[in-house]
Formats: C-alpha cells, structure tokens, sequence
C-alpha cells in the first residue's frame, strides 16, 4: 500500500492529495493517511512544495467536510416529517440537537483528528441535525489545520521511515476511535438506565 501511495504521488502531485483529502472527509475507504505521508516525503525531497501539499491537502478535506454536511442537511430536511410523528425519534433528534448546541463544537474540531476516522460521520450528523453551519465550518478548519500539519509534517521530517509512521499512527488512531466509541457507548447505557425507572413509574 505504501508503494503504491507513493507511485500515485509521483504521478499525480497534489492534485491526487486533494482527490484524496475531499473523499476521506466524505467517509469513502481511500488511504488519505498514507498519501499524506507520501506527499510529506516527496516535499522534504524536493520533489513537491511543502505549501502546495498543505494547500491542497486543507483545501481537500474542508471541502469534503462542507460537502457532507450539507449534503445531510438537505436530508435532514427531509428526515424532519418522518422523524416529529414519532415521539421518541423526536425526542433523539431533539436530544442530538442539544448535545451539538453545548459540545458540538469540541467535537467536530477532535473529530477531525484525533478520532479521524468517525470526522465523515461527524460532518452527516451535524447536517442532519442542522448544527449551525458557521460554527461547524470554523471548528472544521481549525481541526483540518491540525489534521493537515500532523501528517504532513511527519511525512516531511521521517521521510525515510513513512512506513513505520504510518503504521504507528494507523493502530493509534483505531484505539483511540475505539476508545472514544466504548466510552460514548457506556456513557448512553449509563443515562439510558437511569432514565428506565423514571419511565416506567410514569
């Protein structure tokens, strides 16, 4: 896989960064960790700029984030009627909305990053839940910066060692994303049980 991110950087420069960046942001299975790498090394060799990769990897994956949100949002739009005839789907959407309003913010930003591979979902759901777009859009290009710089920098300053790099980076972020997902799951089944008595009193 490596050898073949480095064939397509060599071949196509930036442009299949960008490519790359949009597509991940849109939750489609490319390898954007790997050529971003690739295209780190390829810059402290001299072959690439350093700014056209950063450039073009930034303006790949805000595009994709913005695309997939409002892509959702329009369904979203959609999902309303379906969703306000049903009490308790009501009362999810409405909960989700909530949560966004006070942790949205942090959440998109660490999505884009630190827990990268649930950032495309990130971007659905904001949609679907029509999280103000400023706001998303801003958080979105600060994690970006940082998702961007991480990468890339790497690549450039361990260019002789990209596949170990990436290999590091890959198992941490599948244990941290798994992580964070058993934490979320645990803390629903904590305020879901807690909830359940009040219910059923009721």
């Amino acid at each position: 896989m490596t050898e073949t991110a480095f064939a397509l950087v060599a071949d196509y420069g930036v442009i299949i960064v960008f490519c790359v960046t949009f597509l991940s942001c849109l939750a489609l299975p490319v390898p954007s960790l790997l050529l971003m790498l690739a295209s780190g090394g390829f810059a402290a060799t001299g072959d690439l700029s350093l700014y056209a990769v950063g450039l073009s990897a930034f303006s790949g994956a805000v595009l994709g984030d913005n695309s997939g949100y409002w892509a959702a949002r329009k369904l979203g739009t959609r999902l309303d009627g379906w969703l306000v005839k049903h009490p308790k789907r009501a009362a999810l959407r409405a909960r989700s909305a909530a949560f966004m309003d006070k942790r949205g913010g942090s959440s998109i930003f660490l999505s884009c990053w630190l827990v990268a591979p649930l950032g495309p979902y990130m971007n659905y759901f904001c949609g679907v839940t029509k999280f103000n777009w400023v706001r998303f859009a801003l958080w979105g290009i600060a994690g970006e910066i940082v998702w961007v710089s991480l990468y890339v920098g790497l690549g450039y300053s361990f260019a002789d060692n990209i596949t170990s790099i990436a290999s590091v980076l890959g198992n941490a972020s599948g244990f941290i994303t798994a992580l964070v997902v058993v934490i979320a799951s645990g803390w629903w089944l904590v305020r879901a049980s807690k909830k359940r008595p009040e219910t059923d009193s009721a």
